[in-house]
């Protein structure tokens, strides 16, 4: 996959937003959403938190004139509530007590300038997925991390994904010792690789990146 980089003031709001993606991450993911803009079909994102990463993905969308999909139910995943090291107090809505990344990400998107290009679905990622309709050139899998969600995303969501299309998985930890919060993300990994359906395109970091080669999950 060849080296592609957004524009400084989308880089720019990439790293402001609220998240825990780090650079070099985000620009492999930016690069397989651009090459997979090029089918003319949705971006989608499993896991919005405050839309670092759709960033990204909306702005290679913009680029190739199709949208960028975000599901979230924005309560939070499992590592990201209260007495967890990856707890944020500012996500806190004072009227519920109950987390809620939905004003940060609307901020988010505002700040880079990106909101027309973005579809946000707020709702839980199986539910969405039984209701979806089309194909997508893109499906990025950084929702929830206990192996019920990760594989309700896979399961729910690898299906739609067009021939030729890419599959990316973040936080995917091979050593034990390197993950902080379960290796649900690499035993998907480890399942689509073995389905036959989708061969590895490139790793960085925790960031896999798959192709459709065949039918199937």
């Amino acid at each position: 996959m060849s080296a592609v980089a957004p524009q400084p003031e989308i880089l720019a709001a990439f790293e402001a937003a609220k998240g825990f993606m780090p650079v070099e991450e985000g620009l492999a993911l930016y690069a397989a959403a651009r090459e997979a803009a090029a089918l003319g079909l949705p971006l989608l994102e499993v896991g919005t938190y405050c839309g670092r990463s759709t960033i990204l993905l909306a702005d290679a969308a913009r680029e190739a004139g199709t949208v960028a999909v975000t599901v979230d139910h924005h309560r939070g995943s499992e590592e990201q509530q209260p007495g967890w090291d990856y707890h944020d107090p500012e996500t806190v809505d004072p009227g519920t007590g109950l987390m809620d990344t939905l004003p940060a990400f609307r901020r988010t998107l505002y700040r880079a300038g990106l909101e027309e290009h973005v579809i946000a679905v707020v709702g839980r990622s199986p539910q969405v997925a039984k209701a979806w309709g089309g194909p997508v050139g893109l499906v990025f899998v950084d929702g929830g991390h206990t192996d019920e969600h990760a594989t309700n995303d896979y399961e729910g969501w690898a299906p739609r994904i067009a021939e030729g299309g890419l599959l990316v998985i973040h936080d995917v930890f091979p050593d034990p010792v390197d993950e902080f919060t379960g290796q649900a993300p690499y035993r998907v990994y480890l399942r689509a690789l073995a389905s036959g359906a989708f061969g590895e395109v490139s790793a960085t970091g925790s960031l896999r990146v798959l192709r459709r080669e065949g039918p199937g999950i």
